[in-house]
């Protein structure tokens, strides 16, 4: 799959959520390799069930690298491809531990670098980034070394 789809599909899937729908959200799951595949399992179990105020519902296709909060106003995927927007000389904001890269074309989207695996959250004008961010920093920093 080459790098330019699987951006699109992250639009895509971003787009879905920002739209909101009830029920069962419906997200295409990110496809980790090597270690990252363990890693973001446990990041799945490590998980909150109530994220800024949103309870966790389920998503479909049934994934363990995708977790979806509220009337998807949150959600993550994890195991993403390296975000490609991003600049080896970018800045990247650390958020209690954690380095965030904010894409600068799609202000609802965050992606945690510097880790076994590339976690994506995308968050709702709803919610406040910078809550949404810190409370997801324990469990990356748990499952993802």
């Amino acid at each position: 799959m080459s790098l330019r789809f699987a951006r699109w599909t992250g639009c895509a899937c971003a787009l879905l959520i920002l739209a909101g729908c009830g029920g069962t959200v419906r997200m295409e799951p990110p496809v980790p390799e090597g270690a990252a595949v363990a890693a973001c399992k446990q990041l799945g179990e490590r998980l909150p069930q109530k994220l800024d105020g949103a309870d966790r519902v389920e998503s479909t296709p049934a994934s363990p690298y995708v977790a979806v909060w509220g009337e998807a106003q949150i959600a993550l995927r994890c195991g993403v491809p390296r975000p490609a927007t991003m600049a080896a000389t970018d800045q990247v904001p650390e958020i209690d531990g954690v380095a965030w890269f904010p894409d600068p074309t799609r202000p609802t989207l965050f992606t945690a670098i510097g880790r076994e695996a590339y976690v994506e959250v995308t968050i709702s004008q709803e919610h406040t980034p910078q809550n949404v961010l810190v409370d997801l920093a324990a469990p990356i920093k748990a499952a993802l070394p």
